[in-house]
């Protein structure tokens, strides 16, 4: 054989081994193909990023924001109700104060007031559906492993509340606890919870009956074991999308709450109060109304592209 008929010979070893090789590899952890997804779906990395962005200003506020929210600036300055927003890179006098987004109607800096007003939308939203995730999964979990009498009573009482407009049953529930923060993440809370607890009974009825629970309960697992160990884990899949998109859905209702009056309270800085309060001077100080409008609006469309990105991600379907 010669020198070039053994060196070929010798490629095609390593060839074959690389491809015997490549055939017997291990296959990639469940959560890092669903990241490589998640990173392939671009509405879902802008709406990462949108998120990411509210989530580090709410952080920093106190460096972002030039001024105290709820800082009176009369007397400090020469400034007055209502003033239109001042910034020097677009003409504004350099003799004037900065103010980006302008004055209120108390003298304050709206920017300082929108920039901390992240904090306490961002926190109701994740309070909120924490709250809802925690209790609604145990409550579709237990009715929907159990079964019998016991899950009809559940959830014919998950109907009830499913079947009173959210808004109105939240205004209800605040209005008998009184107005409030506190009270608002309460009442939401309540509202948003059948629709986790119905999706993890949905979950928990499938899965219940799979090969896997039933080797667990024939090597005499207790009933409790299998459901917090086999069961729950397996159907956190779709919860973590609805929960996604339902920080967005807890953000418009906080805010509608507090535009009523019935959620947040003077002179804590919450975009839904702050629309509630300039309401009226939409046509002649325009910028109060529209700031945190678009804050919210910013908002809810980050938690929607970003649950959109992961329902593609988690879905078992998908090939790609």
């Amino acid at each position: 054989m010669s020198k070039i008929s053994r060196q070929e010979a010798l490629d095609q070893l390593v060839a074959e081994a690389a491809a015997s090789e490549k055939l017997y590899e291990k296959p990639l952890p469940q959560w890092r193909l669903a990241l490589r997804r998640f990173r392939g779906r671009k509405s879902g990395m802008v709406g990462l990023f949108m998120i990411t962005s509210l989530i580090l200003v709410a952080v920093f506020a106190p460096l972002i924001a030039p001024y105290d929210p709820n800082e009176d600036l009369i007397g400090e300055e020469d400034v007055r109700r209502y003033q239109a927003p001042c910034i020097h890179l677009l003409g504004c006098p350099e003799d004037q104060p900065q103010h980006l987004m302008g004055i209120d109607g108390n003298v304050r800096d709206y920017f300082s007031r929108v920039v901390y007003g992240s904090r306490v939308s961002l926190q109701l939203g994740f309070f909120t559906v924490t709250l809802a995730l925690v209790v609604g999964s145990a409550i579709g979990a237990v009715a929907g492993y159990l079964g019998g009498w016991f899950d009809n009573i559940v959830m014919r009482f998950m109907d009830v509340i499913l079947g009173f407009p959210s808004l109105l049953l939240a205004i209800a529930i605040v209005a008998v606890l009184g107005p409030g923060l506190r009270n608002a993440l309460i009442a939401i809370a309540i509202v948003t919870l059948p629709g986790y607890a119905r999706v993890m009974r949905a979950q928990v009825l499938a899965i219940k009956e799979s090969d896997y629970v039933a080797a667990s309960r024939a090597l005499g697992a207790s009933p409790m074991q299998i459901l917090v160990r086999r069961v729950i884990p397996n159907a956190m899949t779709p919860l973590v999308v609805l929960a996604t998109l339902g920080i967005a859905t807890a953000i418009l209702e906080a805010a509608g709450l507090s535009f009523l009056g019935l959620g947040a309270q003077p002179p804590l800085a919450e975009w839904g109060s702050m629309l509630a309060t300039y309401r009226n001077q939409v046509f002649t100080a325009p910028h109060l109304v529209f700031y945190p409008g678009l804050a919210i609006m910013i908002t809810v469309l980050g938690f929607n592209l970003m649950g959109d990105g992961l329902r593609d991600a988690l879905d078992p379907t998908l090939n790609r």
